[in-house]
């Protein structure tokens, strides 16, 4: 007897960076792709104005990046080509604006600064490439049938129905996904929607002239600015043109309270004076009253599949807070791990006949394997908002971070940041997120040995008179080393 093979067809619903990394990924496994798109063509000159782009640069860091080599098209460098790196925050300390810098990594490591609609309109031109992709834009799904495979689709432009069928439906279409909508009415899914009270606006600093004429940074491109103000703070990103994309997060309720230029720049002068004079007045009243006051939401579902017909990535199955720079991040190693099972579960480009259940297992394995890192990230991406805005200003903060960094080069193997474990690692977050607490411990032992020894040094030193501070520092250091070191013979 004969078994019928066809070419399987997966139809991709939304064409934003995880929906197009997709279509790669899948297109590079033989099936056959239909990506279908609610928005025009992004990468049409006529169609940009008419694009409500989302807000807020993207961070790329290594699983991004990961993900991005995965296809064989050399798109990470492609992506990093107009990327600009940076390599820690620098922290705008109170009215005058002090600065202190922080790397993120004892070695150098970078994330870096893209550009949300460039890095998008360069991932749908890849897909767009291959001969068994095919994109659809100005078409919505009004619903899905799974079990029969159909779509029905309406055109926003002629309002036209349009009835597509592919053997397995892919949502990356955002948080409100229309494809998870029609998920509910196939699994028991547990699903949770939240906002968090705080929004964002955007706003920007230009370049400026340097003596010559020619254009420069206002700020130092290589860190990520943050103006940490407790209980909201501001962001400030780099683009290849000199400028700063700057973000303000705060409560609605402080939104609120601002309804005129005069309220505007009363609390700027309060709170971020010296981004005044970066920004501009009249360029900071202009995008302030002109710019949405986006909200921020918070996505949660399990499962992520059905049978073999559907499963859906990136924020439709986990809209986080954009604070650990790990959404695009996150959803890019979704496609990864997703075709790393296609291929664990020998899943091949032609079904064959109705005994082949190899899709329906490795969907069944993402589920499980993914379910406890989405959760991780999504609470660690809430919590840095809370490190960001306020703890990165405190002296324990500091010292803990140090303590922390120190520990990472002595005994590498034994103690990583968790910064590090997230952003310049592929390690599931979960065990990320163990470790860092396991770690705990580790890091306050550490931190009492240094805080006694450094207060005995003080004492020893007799800190009261002046020419004996210079001895402080040279009495912490070997306080440290005496604490690390003794860390170290521990947890060998």
């Amino acid at each position: 007897m004969t078994i019928e093979t066809k070419t399987r067809t997966v139809a991709v619903v939304g064409a934003g960076p995880v929906g197009a990394l997709a279509a790669v990924y899948f297109a590079n496994r033989g099936w056959n792709v239909h990506v279908y798109e609610t928005r025009p063509d992004m990468r049409l000159p006529e169609n940009k104005a008419k694009i409500q782009n989302r807000s807020i640069n993207l961070a790329l860091s290594v699983r991004g990046l990961t993900a991005l080599e995965g296809t064989g098209l050399a798109l990470d460098e492609l992506v990093l080509k107009s990327g600009l790196p940076m390599r820690g925050r620098m922290l705008h300390i109170g009215q005058e604006g002090h600065l202190i810098s922080q790397d993120y990594g004892v070695h150098g490591e970078c994330i870096n600064s893209v550009d949300r609609a460039k890095l998008n309109e360069d991932l749908i031109t890849a897909a767009d490439k291959l001969k068994n992709v095919e994109f659809s834009f100005d078409l919505t799904l009004k619903r899905a049938d799974f079990d029969n495979g159909t779509l029905e689709l309406e055109n926003k432009v002629t309002k036209e129905i349009v009835n597509a069928q592919a053997d397995l439906i892919v949502g990356c279409d955002g948080a409100y996904s229309s494809v998870r909508n029609s998920l509910m009415r196939f699994v028991r899914l547990d699903f949770e929607q939240g906002y968090i009270p705080h929004g964002y606006c955007e706003l920007s600093i230009p370049p400026k002239k340097n003596a010559n004429g020619e254009l420069e940074f206002a700020m130092n491109p290589e860190h990520l600015h943050i103006w940490p103000r407790h209980k909201f703070m501001m962001i400030a990103l780099p683009n290849p043109d000199k400028s700063f994309t700057v973000t303000l997060f705060m409560p609605f309720a402080n939104f609120e309270m601002i309804h005129n230029k005069d309220d505007l720049i009363k609390f700027f002068e309060e709170y971020f004076a010296d981004a005044i004079e970066l920004m501009g007045k009249d360029l900071l009243i202009k995008e302030y009253f002109k710019n949405p006051k986006g909200s921020l939401v918070m996505i949660r579902a399990n499962p992520y599949h059905y049978k073999d017909r559907c499963i859906i990535l990136g924020d439709a199955a986990h809209s986080m807070v954009p604070f650990y720079g790990q959404g695009m991040n996150c959803g890019f190693e979704d496609v990864r791990i997703l075709d790393e099972l296609l291929s664990e579960y020998h899943v091949k480009s032609s079904r064959h006949g109705d005994s082949d259940h190899s899709l329906q297992r490795a969907l069944e394995a993402y589920t499980e394997r993914r379910a406890k890192d989405l959760k991780a990230i999504c609470e660690l991406a809430l919590y840095n908002y809370i490190e960001m805005r306020h703890g990165v200003t405190s002296p324990v903060y500091l010292m803990r971070k140090k303590i922390e960094s120190w520990l990472h080069l002595l005994v590498p193997s034994r103690v990583i940041p968790l910064y590090t474990m997230v952003s310049f690692t592929n390690k599931p977050y979960s065990e990320a997120l163990a470790r860092h607490q396991a770690q705990g411990f580790w890091l306050g032992v550490a931190g009492a040995a240094v805080g006694l020894g450094t207060a005995a040094g003080l004492v020893m030193a007799g800190w009261r008179q002046r020419r004996q501070l210079r001895d402080a520092g040279e009495l912490f250091k070997a306080a440290f080393l005496t604490a690390a070191q003794s860390v170290q013979k521990l947890i060998a």
